[in-house]
Order: C-alpha cells, then sequence, then structure tokens
C-alpha cells in the first residue's frame, strides 16, 4: 500500500475536524447529509477542490457548516506547481468563487421572489379579514361590555403584528372623513367627484408602493 502525501493526510485531517464540528460521524455520512457522491467527497479529502462543481461545493459547505471560500481555501492543491499551472488553478478558483457568488445571488433572489408569492397568497386568504374586521372592531367598541371587546381585539394582535411585519399598511381609519380619490378609494354607497368629501366604510392597505385593496368609501349626503 501506498502512503498517501503529507498534504493529502492533512486535507483528510481538516476535513475531519470539519466533520467532528459538524457532528458528522463518517465520510458516508457526509456524503448522505450533503447529498453528494461518495466521489465527491473523496475529491474533497484529496484537495480537488478546483475538479469539483460549484453546486457540490455550495452543499457541502452547508453539511459542514463553513463557507465555499473557506473550502476552497482550504482544500486547495498545495503542491507548488509551475508557473502555467499555477495561473490555470488561480483562473480555475476564481471563475469557482464568481460561479458560488452568482448562485448565492441567484438564490436570494428567488427566495425573495417566494417569499413575495407566499404574502400574496396569504394576503389573498385573509382578504375579507382585512377590509371588515376593522370596521366590525370600531363597531364593538360601542359594545356596553368592554372585558369582551378587550378579549376579541387581543385575540386579533398577533395577526396584525404580522402584517406589520411584512410592510402592510392600513390606509385611513374607519369614519375618518377625506377627500374622495379615486385612484385610492372605492365608492360603495352613494354618488361623488373627485375632491368631495367622503366617508371610510372600510379599510384599504397597502405595501409598500403596491396597493393592495382600495379604501371602501360612501358618500356624504349634501343635505
Amino acid at each position: 500500500m501506498v502512503n498517501e502525501p503529507d498534504s493529502v493526510q492533512q486535507f483528510a485531517r481538516q476535513l475531519q475536524q470539519l466533520m467532528q464540528l459538524a457532528g458528522i460521524s463518517s465520510y458516508k455520512a457526509l456524503s448522505r447529509q450533503a447529498g453528494v457522491s461518495e466521489r465527491q467527497v473523496k475529491r474533497l479529502r484529496l484537495g480537488q477542490v478546483s475538479q469539483m462543481r460549484v453546486e457540490t461545493l455550495i452543499k457541502l459547505s452547508q453539511a459542514l457548516k463553513v463557507s465555499v471560500s473557506e473550502l476552497l481555501t482550504t482544500f486547495g492543491d498545495r503542491k507548488p506547481p509551475a508557473l502555467g499551472e499555477q495561473i490555470n488553478r488561480e483562473h480555475e478558483l476564481a471563475s469557482l468563487q464568481q460561479e458560488y457568488q452568482r448562485l448565492r445571488s441567484l438564490l436570494e433572489q428567488q427566495r425573495e421572489t417566494l417569499m413575495q408569492e407566499f404574502q400574496m397568497s396569504s394576503l389573498q386568504v385573509l382578504e375579507s379579514f382585512l377590509l371588515y374586521w376593522p370596521t366590525a372592531a370600531a363597531a364593538a367598541q360601542v359594545n356596553p361590555d368592554e372585558k369582551a371587546v378587550k378579549n376579541l381585539l387581543l385575540l386579533v394582535r398577533p395577526v396584525q403584528q404580522l402584517l406589520s411585519q411584512w410592510g402592510v399598511e392600513a390606509i385611513a381609519s374607519v369614519g375618518a372623513e377625506l377627500p374622495y380619490d379615486p385612484q385610492f378609494h372605492q365608492l360603495i354607497k352613494g354618488t361623488a367627484q373627485p375632491g368631495e368629501i367622503v366617508k371610510v366604510s372600510n379599510l384599504g392597505y397597502r405595501q409598500g408602493e403596491k396597493l393592495l385593496h382600495r379604501v371602501k368609501v360612501s358618500a356624504i349626503s349634501k343635505a
């Protein structure tokens, strides 16, 4: 049996240290946890990161709880190469790092898109609550049973906090009187011209610059 070079033994020791810190008991367990083949784990153990795909390095870095940059630095080939080989390897490592940054940015964009889609689907489910709960709450406050009203309001506080975390803001307040603006107001009773005073029946909502629901308003009798 041929003894492994010192550099390879060093790679193996460092990988074992990372595995120990991550609570991984064997190379096979690392392979399973990272979702890569045992051959790829062996390449890492031999310091052959330049021959590995970026996706594989990302999976291994996540399993070992270290950055891809750290893997590239720790398990890069340490043998003193010829000048031409050194330039090629440096170029390969630079390309791997660029690809890693590109994929990381893509993942961040996908995560943001998925979060926005989740929020929008959730807000659609909550549409009836958003539109009619504030009106019901305002009416409930005139109920002589103040304790019941307070308990009722406490029940929906977590939902209100969640909406606040998502950047969802209420437009106007129930019963408020304000100038009619067709862009933000939906007239549900009577007639009114832009600028005429109307009364808020149900709140509207926006998320940042996006209008989610227009404020439902009623015309005020001119009599």
